[in-house]
């Protein structure tokens, strides 16, 4: 196993890792399944974790049924009208909609030296991390629009490891989904899972929630 000495930066998804704007996708998701009559339900809310948008679409459309019902372009229009309605939720969150001990770790990590990006599927994680007051402390952004693949592809971390010019095994990627571990993984990195350890089974490294994760504990996994 890696060792903590050897890390140098960190990979972060964005939605239910630094800030729950998941709970905002889900509201903006729930509102397009109710729209091409898809029965929303928790374990559909679960499996949208990570993914891509027009991924998500799609996984949407399949779980109700309506895969043939919609042509490429209805889909990129329903795929824009989500997107607009998202907007519309995220351009509320302050600094206050941080998860507990996400600023403290990141303003930690900073300050001892470690680089750091975001890998997430989110096309708006430039306007969320501004809006969170966060944009500073970071190195780089993965851009998911030059991606050739979403999550669980592990091409989005082995970006997020070039963006700080490391190579990935000096790089810890943060994550909620098992799709994010499994990219994390993917790309030869160390994987922290945050949440339930049971879906989270992949992960090299399980915290509970964001509050148990420092760089102290880290240190004490990965000896």
């Amino acid at each position: 196993m890696t060792k903590f000495s050897e890390i140098k930066g960190f990979a972060f998804d964005l939605d239910g890792v630094i800030a729950d704007t998941a709970r905002f996708h889900g509201q903006a998701w729930h509102q397009t399944a109710d729209e091409v009559g898809t029965q929303w339900t928790p374990e559909l809310a679960e499996a949208l974790k990570g993914i891509s948008r027009m991924d998500s679409l799609q996984m949407i459309l399949d779980h109700g049924d309506h895969a043939d019902d919609f042509s490429q372009a209805q889909k990129e229009a329903l795929a824009e009208k989500k997107n607009v309605n998202y907007q519309k939720l995220i351009s509320t969150l302050t600094p206050a909609d941080i998860l507990p001990g996400m600023l403290e770790f990141i303003q930690d990590a900073d300050q001892k030296g470690y680089l750091m990006s975001v890998a997430s599927a989110s096309k708006n994680a430039p306007m969320i991390l501004e809006h969170l007051g966060l944009m500073k402390y970071f190195v780089g952004i993965v851009d998911p629009a030059t991606l050739h693949a979403g999550k669980p592809d592990p091409e989005i971390f082995v970006r997020a490891a070039e963006v700080l010019k490391l190579a990935p095994a000096q790089v810890i990627g943060l994550e909620d989904s098992a799709a994010g571990i499994d990219s994390i993984n993917g790309a030869g990195e160390v994987s922290l899972g945050i949440g339930a350890a049971d879906v989270l089974s992949k992960a090299t490294l399980n915290f509970a929630d964001t509050k148990a994760v420092t760089l102290d504990n880290i240190a004490e996994l990965l000896v």
